[in-house]
């Protein structure tokens, strides 16, 4: 299988790549800020390809980014839309550079690859974009969270309205809602908080997904979460 991880250079992305990375019949792309990491991913496995990649600033990156993979796949069976940016402070203490920021990197980046990697979904293709328990409406919420969570809803509502936009070319687009999960963006986030799943176990739920949910589901939410947060 032809497969993208977005935000793949640490945490569960990195996790959901090495465990793909093990049937050396896929072919992956990850993308993410991280050189170093990257370099590692590629040097380990045979089958990993990587691009840099800040979708804060898609926007100026979107060209070479298409160029890259246009290059390397004609078809995409997988796209998982990993990356996120938690910034935690009190809403009114939020500079409208800091929220945009959460936004471009949550919501309009993973949403612009979508729309530029189009053509390149078909029958049987999986879209599967991460979200966060704190973006599922109904959900407890936390101080701190106002824009992470928002940006993270805004991600879920455009799964189901591209699962029904898509479906005659028979793509299905599903959206997990994470729970806490024990990464290093949640202990920068929230330091000394101690969340009951790590990212190896979270990593091997979200790849199974990836390659047999749209068996079950399309245009889906689905809860991802063993208590609150």
């Amino acid at each position: 299988m032809n497969i993208i991880v977005n935000g793949g250079t640490r945490g569960i992305g990195k996790e959901i790549v090495i465990n793909l990375a093990q049937d050396h019949d896929n072919q992956i792309i990850v993308t993410g800020r991280n050189k170093r990491s990257l370099n590692d991913l590629t040097s380990r496995f045979n089958n990993v390809h990587a691009i840099e990649l800040d979708l804060s600033t898609f926007d100026n990156q979107s060209g070479s980014f298409g160029k890259t993979v246009f290059s390397k796949f004609t078809s995409i069976d997988i796209l998982i839309n990993m990356a996120g940016l938690v910034i935690s402070k009190e809403f009114l203490a939020f500079s409208n550079e800091e929220a945009r920021l959460i936004m471009e990197t949550n919501f309009f980046g993973p949403a612009a690859v979508i729309r530029q990697l189009k053509s390149l979904f078909g029958q049987g293709s999986h879209i599967v974009n991460i979200s966060s328990m704190g973006g599922f409406q109904g959900s407890q919420k936390f101080n701190g969270l106002s824009y992470y969570s928002a940006s993270k809803a805004a991600l879920a509502c455009l799964t189901e309205c591209l699962a029904n936009e898509f479906k005659e070319y028979g793509i299905s687009v599903n959206c997990l809602a994470l729970g806490a999960v024990q990464t290093e963006m949640l202990a920068e986030a929230f330091p000394g908080y101690k969340a009951p799943l790590d990212a190896k176990k979270m990593a091997r739920f979200i790849t199974d997904f990836a390659i047999n949910g749209h068996k079950f589901f399309n245009g889906k939410i689905l809860p991802v979460a063993v208590n609150t947060p």
